[in-house]
């Protein structure tokens, strides 16, 4: 019963934290018509937090994920000059998680990719690329990866303010994931499997699959993102590879082929400006927008199946509209003239839907 009682309030905190401080901001976003522009690359770790360190301590995890984020970001620049790629650091610094996707917000970013290295201690076995999207750890070695990235909040000055007493040791930190809504999460997915592919292609061939993990780094993203991590450190053929500059290189160009595939997606779903509603007979109406006339609208989720009408999970709203944007069906209450009004009204909307937000001209 003492166990319970000191449990409870720490819930009631970590909800709090979850529906307002890192859900995304009610921040109109225009969906219309429009191409991945904007990409941000996150080398992990860095300047006093060195990562994983290799046997003998030669090797450190900051300096091979920056190697390998800056040849990556290189690729994209001479292969898409209309791309902005945008850096969470260049140079060995150290940068806050709470900064590094807030920086991918302020930015605007479509895809967040934040780069890592994987080790075991007192275990060379494991080996192969694993790539983590926001959520629920759905087995203890995803658990022991999570504890291990948000580690680094040690690193931060009042971290325990910042994050709202958020332990990254304490498993009932975790609980919070199960309990939130990624606006993001099929896109991530999608992305975080297309890595996978492509880097199973690359020198390290095991491919440890897409795992979902409590990820403080992802947890305030705004746009679809994943953390990847290249291959251990702590095995010797994987370390081969991720410490010389041909390995280096082949890893960059394998997430480089997966930004590529994922960029051609992307531009060909967002070029329609069709907006599809569903009426109470379930029958479709298409409706084309007035480009001089800003919608605001705002989105309460996204998924990969068309709903009725009035299904449960709309929660009594009405007016609600749809868009198909490639495998997923993009669903939008309210209709404004004003972004604030809409802002207004995505904050209400909150209540039922914590991952909402606003969109401009988009459905």
């Amino acid at each position: 019963m003492k166990r319970q009682g000191t449990i409870f309030p720490f819930l009631i905190s970590l909800i709090t934290l979850c529906l307002c401080l890192f859900a995304p901001p009610c921040s109109a976003q225009n969906v219309s018509g429009t191409q991945l522009r904007t990409v941000v690359i996150d080398p992990g770790h860095g300047g006093k937090d060195p990562g994983t360190v290799a046997p003998g301590g030669r090797n450190l995890e900051k300096q091979i994920v920056l190697s390998v984020a800056l040849k990556l970001g290189k690729l994209i620049e001479n292969a898409y000059p209309d791309v902005k790629v945008l850096y969470t650091r260049k140079t060995d610094v150290f940068v806050p998680l709470s900064e590094r996707t807030d920086f991918a917000n302020k930015n605007h970013a479509d895809l967040f990719i934040s780069i890592h290295v994987n080790s075991i201690r007192n275990n060379t076995a494991p080996s192969g690329s694993e790539t983590f999207v926001m959520g629920v750890n759905k087995s203890e070695s995803n658990m022991e990866v999570s504890k291990l990235e948000n580690s680094v909040i040690a690193y931060e000055d009042d971290y325990n303010t910042t994050y709202q007493g958020f332990d990254p040791n304490n498993p009932e930190s975790y609980i919070i994931f199960s309990l939130l809504q990624n606006a993001h999460l099929e896109q991530s997915v999608h992305f975080a499997e297309l890595v996978q592919n492509a880097l199973g292609r690359a020198p390290i061939t095991i491919n440890r699959g897409v795992k979902q993990g409590g990820l403080l780094v992802l947890w305030r993203s705004t746009m679809p993102a994943v953390l990847v991590e290249l291959g251990f450190l702590s095995n010797a053929k994987d370390r081969q590879v991720l410490i010389s500059e041909d390995g280096q290189q082949k890893l960059a160009t394998a997430l480089f082929n997966a930004f590529k595939q994922y960029k051609t997606g992307y531009d060909r779903q967002h070029q329609s400006t069709d907006l599809v509603k569903s009426n109470p007979e379930d029958t479709l109406v298409v409706q084309k927008l007035d480009a001089s006339t800003p919608v605001y609208r705002v989105q309460i989720f996204a998924v990969s199946r068309l709903l009725p009408s009035n299904s449960p999970e709309f929660k009594g709203y009405s007016d609600i509209r749809y868009k198909k944007v490639g495998d997923l069906y993009k669903y939008t209450t309210g209709s404004f003239s004003s972004k604030a009004e809409a802002q207004t009204y995505c904050h209400k909307v909150r209540s039922d839907f914590p991952q909402a937000f606003v969109v401009e001209n988009g459905m």
